[in-house]
């Protein structure tokens, strides 16, 4: 689905991705974590069209990514920033899909099959103003399900929330990504996270970043909040997470996939 191939980026003399590899394969949930200000953020947006990278490649769906894809959608940290708050939540799911074509019945059908799917079947009429930060991010993550992208990229999208919903959001990007088969990269600063909800975790260096790691995530297909952090092979891939983010070298026994 997506591939990246030698990526470089720089902001006048001072080089943010430098030679950034990866590839994301159809249905995939693929976390990628690194130290603060490694270019997470820059990956993403090079991936999205948002800016031109200075060297390298970037393929989605086979297709050079030259500009914004019709195919994609992101899901950012910042939800009140996200969504338009003169509008309801139905309409902000609704809005992208002008861009399908839809007339309004089969848009305002779509975006409410969208919000039933993210528990938010009940506040279509609801404006941003008026729900908790939580419920916002649903309705980012709604409007995205609703597009029904080729990829789903997300920034960092529970960073703002309470420690308790964003275990609710994980679990809910878990069942999306289930449900749909879609494809999803995230981008996360936080270890546990990455380890929980990925198939894949890219550890990326310090900046100028490079892929420090690739490291498959063998937890199963159906995970818990509790169970699934208690289990030995959560604990060892945390841990390695952790020390390879801190700057440490991979150990023999890491698990490595080459893409």
């Amino acid at each position: 689905m997506l591939e990246i191939t030698e990526l470089v980026h720089s902001y006048g003399s001072h080089r943010v991705l430098d030679g950034v590899s990866l590839s994301v394969a159809e249905g995939e949930l693929v976390s990628v974590v690194g130290p603060s200000g490694c270019g997470k953020s820059t990956l993403l947006r090079s991936i999205a069209g948002l800016i031109r990278p200075s060297g390298g490649q970037i393929l989605l769906g086979g297709r050079p990514v030259d500009q914004i894809p019709d195919n994609l959608a992101i899901v950012f940290q910042d939800y009140s920033r996200s969504l338009f708050p003169w509008m309801t939540a139905a309409n902000n799911v609704a809005l992208p899909l002008r861009r399908r074509g839809l007339d309004r019945r089969r848009r305002r059908e779509a975006a409410m099959a969208a919000l039933d799917q993210v528990g938010l079947a009940d506040a279509g009429g609801k404006y941003p103003w008026e729900m908790s930060g939580g419920m916002q991010q649903r309705v980012s993550i709604a409007r995205a399900l609703a597009y029904r992208p080729s990829l789903l990229l997300m920034d960092e999208p529970f960073g703002s929330v309470d420690a308790q919903t964003r275990e609710d959001l994980e679990d809910l990007v878990l069942r999306v990504c289930a449900h749909h088969g879609m494809t999803i990269l995230l981008i996360t600063h936080d270890i546990d996270e990455s380890v929980y909800v990925g198939d894949r975790v890219i550890v990326l260096t310090r900046s100028p970043a490079r892929v420090s790691a690739d490291l498959k995530v063998d937890l199963g297909a159906s995970r818990d909040q509790i169970a699934t952090r208690q289990l030995d092979e959560f604990v060892r891939l945390r841990a390695e997470v952790g020390r390879l983010v801190r700057g440490g070298s991979t150990t023999a026994t890491t698990v490595l996939e080459q893409h």
